[in-house]
């Protein structure tokens, strides 16, 4: 929205609370129209009014040319939308957003499967233009969808950050590792937490965790494992943050760090890497070759491999982090303001209306 401001106007529907919460947001207005910016309006449904025919009469009622579709699997706001649009003069692009990756089926697989055979019974997405951020992404949807219009490669927008200047940060007394990221199995909590408790030096670590508890059985597991590291390892679960607070988050901590099962892309990591901090992540990840780069690592899903990346990010001297933080910030810069992804998302939209016209 902040790249195309200047160019198309934005109308967001979604829900009135943040992921996994059930307070609405503050200073909002709840099922109308809230325009935030010259070139955005967003309407924030409420719980009671999450049903087929509030959608319906609010799809109605609203003038738009292109219908953008986050997800698959959500039932307001990924199905139902494309279930009301499908016939219609309106285009529809769905952005998979990795939902259709292999590694996105190491959670639920089986109902992840029967929805999709259904779905391809019924040719459901048949008039349905899909977003793919990489041509991995374009083979595993064109794997799992029978029936589409086509899909257009784009890759995933970063933030868009005013010009920052570097700042160095001291490493001597205390390593400071972050994670920005839902509570859950597929984002690698757990494995970080088993890595720190095979750490063998005796450094300061602090590991603080940002983000929703997706998964309550999960969180017992990390619980136990954090009541039994040494004393010189200390974990704070902070709980979630806002999404405009992330990057200046980043500035306080040397590393950051989310073993995942797999990223369609990862904003935290591009974000962690525009304020200085290296990352360690997995290998299931677009992000490779980062030791290399001298800007992180990306490990394998076992812990121990993660411990010898802890291990050595903690044991880098403060020259080399400085080195390090500054080729992490080089990287996402030049990355950021790259013009080729912005051009290709123009024309993702370009070829959806072109279409129908």
């Amino acid at each position: 929205i902040d790249h195309f401001g200047d160019e198309y106007e934005f109308l967001v529907i979604t829900r009135d609370t943040d992921y996994c919460e059930t307070e609405a947001y503050n200073n909002i207005y709840q099922n109308e129209w809230n325009k935030l910016e010259e070139h955005l309006s967003v309407f924030y449904i409420s719980e009671k009014n999450l049903n087929k025919n509030f959608l319906k009469d609010l799809i109605k009622s609203t003038n738009f040319d292109t219908a953008y579709v986050n997800g698959i699997y959500s039932r307001f706001f990924s199905i139902l939308p494309v279930y009301l649009l499908r016939n219609s003069d309106i285009p529809v692009i769905v952005a998979a957003r990795g939902m259709l990756n292999s590694q996105a089926f190491s959670v639920k697989p089986l109902k992840k499967k029967i929805f999709l055979s259904l779905m391809n019974l019924v040719s459901f997405y048949e008039n349905i233009q899909f977003h793919a951020t990489n041509e991995d992404e374009a083979t595993f949807i064109s794997n799992a969808i029978k029936n589409y219009r086509n899909i257009n490669v784009a890759p995933n927008l970063p933030r868009k950050i005013e010009a920052v200047e570097f700042q160095k940060r001291g490493k001597k007394d205390t390593v400071k590792f972050v994670s920005v990221a839902r509570v859950a199995r597929e984002k690698g909590t757990l494995t970080t937490l088993r890595a720190l408790s095979q750490a063998e030096n005796n450094q300061k670590i602090i590991y603080d965790i940002f983000g929703p508890v997706y998964d309550q059985e999960y969180w017992k597991e990390c619980k136990e494992i954090i009541e039994e590291l040494p004393d010189n390892i200390q974990v704070n679960y902070k709980g979630s943050i806002a999404g405009e607070d992330v990057p200046a988050l980043f500035q306080h901590y040397h590393f950051f760090i989310m073993p995942s099962e797999g990223e369609n892309f990862g904003h935290g990591i591009l974000e962690a890497l525009t304020a200085g901090c290296p990352v360690l992540i997995s290998n299931k990840t677009p992000w490779k070759n980062l030791k290399v780069k001298e800007i992180g690592w990306d490990c394998s899903l076992d812990s121990k491999d993660l411990n010898t990346a802890l291990e050595e990010a903690v044991n880098l001297d403060q020259e080399t982090y400085n080195i390090w933080s500054k080729n992490a910030f080089d990287f996402a810069k030049k990355y950021c303001n790259d013009p080729k992804a912005v051009d290709s998302s123009r024309k993702l939209f370009i070829s959806a209306i072109s279409y129908k016209l």
